[in-house]
């Protein structure tokens, strides 16, 4: 064979060599670039799993609370019912306890003589009725010499006064009543003006 035979084949061979390694160079590259997508999709797969985690943690947390606050309005609204249940009975005994009173403001002095047994059993009665309003958290509003309060006082008339401050009940025509804080009926009142 001949020295340019040689070479060119020496030459085929290099190209084939360079072929090889630009070809193993080129796979090498698409693999270290696939194993770098590889990774960088793991590591936006292992944010959205966190991501995920932490939405599931705070609706778990969310429905928690929720669930809470669903117990303690429950249990409120227990207790107010129980509390409150005897509102319509208590407002309809008022009126047992206004007769009473009203019975005994009806007689005369003669007549309390004669009737002295009578009237001191009707205003045990009405003494022990209070009391049982009292045990189950009903109580008397306290009107006169008070400032009027639209909250607890029902004003029927205004009546002139020179010794009381404009504004101030001076005249109770039927006593009100209060469960546990809340009213149960209006005090009606006369209230002074000048």
């Amino acid at each position: 064979m001949s020295d340019d035979v040689l070479k060119e084949e020496k030459a085929e061979k290099l190209v084939d060599q360079d072929e090889d390694q630009v070809n193993l160079a080129a796979v090498e590259e698409i693999a270290a670039q696939a194993k770098a997508d590889d990774e960088s999709a793991d590591e936006a797969a292992e944010p959205s799993l966190e991501e995920q985690l932490a939405e599931t943690k705070d609706q778990l947390l969310r429905s928690l609370a929720e669930v809470e606050n669903i117990r303690k309005r429950s249990q409120r609204e227990k207790e107010e019912t129980a509390q409150y249940a005897v509102t319509s009975f208590a407002r309809d005994l008022l009126s047992v306890a206004d007769n009473l009173n009203r019975a005994v403001e009806s007689l005369s002095s003669s007549d309390q003589k004669e009737a002295k047994g009578l009237l001191e059993g009707v205003e045990i009665t009405g003494k022990e009725l209070l009391k049982v309003l009292e045990k189950h958290r009903i109580k008397k509003i306290e009107a006169l010499d008070q400032p009027f309060d639209p909250n607890f006082h029902q004003a029927m008339v205004e009546i002139p006064s020179e010794d009381k401050e404009p504004g101030t009940v001076i005249q109770e025509m039927q006593i009100g009543y209060t469960i546990a804080g809340r009213l149960l009926r209006p005090a009606l009142v006369g209230v002074a003006k000048k």
